[in-house]
């Protein structure tokens, strides 16, 4: 544990260095601010003590930071040959894939932080339905979460960030849209089948204030199948090298 704690304090100088973390975090507040405050879904006008248009927002606006965040992880260490030098030490590829995993949880955790001002803000209105506030949250911390680990596996894949970053957007796009767009004009089991596997379907139940069983294993199965295809990725290049 001490030694994927030492590779996530490492990919958080990183960030922080390089000023990537601090320019993701203004520009997510920047967006998901300007349209939940501003922008055409405007709270005060609404006059309703809910977050739902933020959740909605902040949805679409992790979607394509994310894989921004992740898309240099590995595939920079792959150009430089950085990845190499780190996994011929004392590490193993999971520890390696671990720490960098958490440090862009750790940043995702960070930048919904700040948002906390909403809450207390929107609070003000009226009573804030606190319980589907949590889940909203969850859902965003999760689904963040979900798309890390698609990012940080195209990263394992390639040396170059742009194909990264467009890979994990594709692949995203499945879970994010397609997936439901298919099942509405399907019906029957298939349908439903194919709407299961669209996050939007997840992310909708968690932020109404629904705590299912499903919609965790769904997350942590997308997780799990991400940072495993890593793990595969990167011992597949170690054996060839």
């Amino acid at each position: 544990m001490n030694t994927i704690w030492i590779i996530t304090k490492r990919e958080l100088n990183s960030f922080f260095d390089s000023l990537i973390a601090v320019i993701m975090i203004v520009l997510f507040l920047g967006f998901s601010g300007f349209f939940t405050w501003i922008s055409g879904s405007d709270i005060f006008l609404v006059g309703q003590a809910s977050l739902r248009s933020f959740f909605g927002i902040a949805y679409w606006t992790l979607f394509f930071f994310i894989p921004a965040l992740t898309m240099r992880m590995l595939a920079e260490e792959n150009k430089t040959g950085t990845i190499e030098m780190l996994l011929t030490k004392p590490v193993t590829d999971r520890q390696v894939i671990l720490g960098k995993y958490l440090a862009v949880i750790i940043l995702i955790a960070v930048a919904l932080a700040f948002t906390l001002p909403y809450v207390i803000t929107v609070s003000g209105i009226g009573n804030l339905d606190t319980g589907g506030t949590i889940c909203g949250y969850l859902a965003l911390f999760l689904i963040s979460a979900a798309y890390a680990s698609i990012g940080l596996f195209t990263s394992s894949l390639t040396s170059n960030q742009i194909v990264a970053f467009l890979s994990a957007l594709s692949i995203g796009l499945f879970f994010h849209i397609i997936f439901q767009i298919i099942a509405s004009g399907m019906k029957g089991l298939f349908g439903q089948v194919v709407n299961t596997l669209s996050m939007t379907t997840h992310f909708e139940s968690l932020s109404r204030g629904v705590l299912d069983s499903k919609d965790l294993i769904y997350f942590g199965s997308i997780i799990f199948l991400g940072l495993f295809l890593t793990e595969v990725s990167l011992s597949r290049r170690n054996a060839f090298n």
